[in-house]
């Protein structure tokens, strides 16, 4: 990038060199009279090495400058040249920052209003917290419990900054470290709290989750981001961001599951991301701890899905009928579109 003339910070070097020649010394004997080697003054003078504090006093005796001057027009050079260095990398960063939802991030409050282009890019690195957004490629920096991301791929990028919400706005969340243990405990729990209303068991069940090390975070969603939900660690707890929009009650604790399933299954932080194993393990996982096989397979071996046999067998379970209806439609036992009147609507987008 060219500067205008008096935008130009002289290094150090180039006012030696003027005194120099304004003495009409030549460098080997300035280098005697330094007490340092020709092969450094000639470094020096091209800007190679650091002024040091003790080569600001010997300039200040020698040349008759004080060390003080010696000292700031070396600061203020290589400051100029990190600045020089950081419009170069931003120069970089541009073609990135333009494959993010910036506009629609900005709308939901996730980063400040911004036109210009470079603006975007220190803004989005304020955003992910590192200096170079490239940086983001490496799956480690989110560790989340899926594929390995790409920076070349423009919806990886929007689930990054989905999931980089995700962590920061689970830092206003108190939890506790992580604890296996008690989150099994809590785990059988849980799908009882399916026949309550949503304002029941939502506050308990983020309350319950945090108290074992694990942030529940809804977030709204980007456009061109089709994940439904994340599984990330964050320091000593786990993340999961699930996306706040209307669902029905099955969609949303199957869903819940499947990201539980993922931290008990230890698929965060494994290194290349998940496999589509580790996905259908999480599936099962998930319907499993919803609703135990043994009890859903002598259910199905009745053969009777009726709403009364759905209802009764929902409440014997303690669990809501619209989660029975479900696993019923993935198992191509009733259609798809069957008995859907048994499902609840959440609305997470309030």
């Amino acid at each position: 990038m060219k500067k205008e003339e008096n935008d130009i910070v002289r290094s150090p070097g180039t006012k030696i060199r003027e005194e120099l020649l304004q003495r009409g010394m030549l460098q080997k004997e300035f280098a005697m009279r330094m007490g340092i080697t020709e092969k450094h003054i000639s470094k020096l003078i091209n800007g190679e090495v650091l002024l040091t504090a003790n080569i600001a006093s010997r300039l200040a005796t020698v040349l008759g400058i004080p060390a003080s001057v010696w000292n700031a027009l070396e600061a203020e050079y290589r400051e100029s040249l990190l600045r020089e260095q950081a419009e170069e990398d931003l120069e970089k960063d541009v073609a990135l920052a333009q494959c993010f939802p910036y506009a629609e991030m900005a709308k939901l409050g996730w980063v400040p209003q911004a036109q210009l282009a470079k603006e975007k890019v220190r803004n989005l690195r304020d955003f992910f917290e590192m200096v170079d957004l490239s940086l983001i490629e490496n799956w480690k920096m989110t560790g989340y419990a899926g594929k390995a991301l790409s920076i070349q791929e423009k919806e990886d990028l929007t689930l990054m900054a989905w999931m980089q919400e995700a962590k920061r706005e689970a830092r206003q969340v108190a939890s506790e470290a992580f604890n296996l243990k008690e989150l099994e405990d809590l785990v059988s729990q849980i799908p009882r709290w399916s026949v309550e209303r949503k304002t029941q068991f939502l506050p308990k069940l983020k309350e319950e989750l945090a108290m074992r090390g694990v942030v529940l975070v809804l977030l709204p969603r980007l456009r061109g981001l089709t994940i439904p939900s994340a599984t990330i660690p964050s320091g000593n707890r786990m993340v999961i961001a699930m996306m706040a929009k209307k669902m029905d009650d099955n969609a949303f604790w199957f869903r819940l599951f499947h990201e539980l399933g993922h931290v008990f299954l230890g698929h965060a932080n494994q290194e290349g991301g998940t496999m589509d194993q580790d996905e259908r393990d999480a599936n099962l996982w998930a319907r499993n701890a919803l609703l135990p096989r043994k009890e859903f397979d002598i259910f199905k071996h009745e053969g009777r899905y009726t709403e009364q046999s759905i209802c009764s067998f929902a409440a014997a379970q303690g669990i809501a009928p619209g989660i029975i209806v479900g696993r019923l439609q993935h198992d191509g036992l009733i259609g798809g579109g069957t008995l859907n009147r048994l499902k609840k609507d959440y609305d997470l987008t309030k």
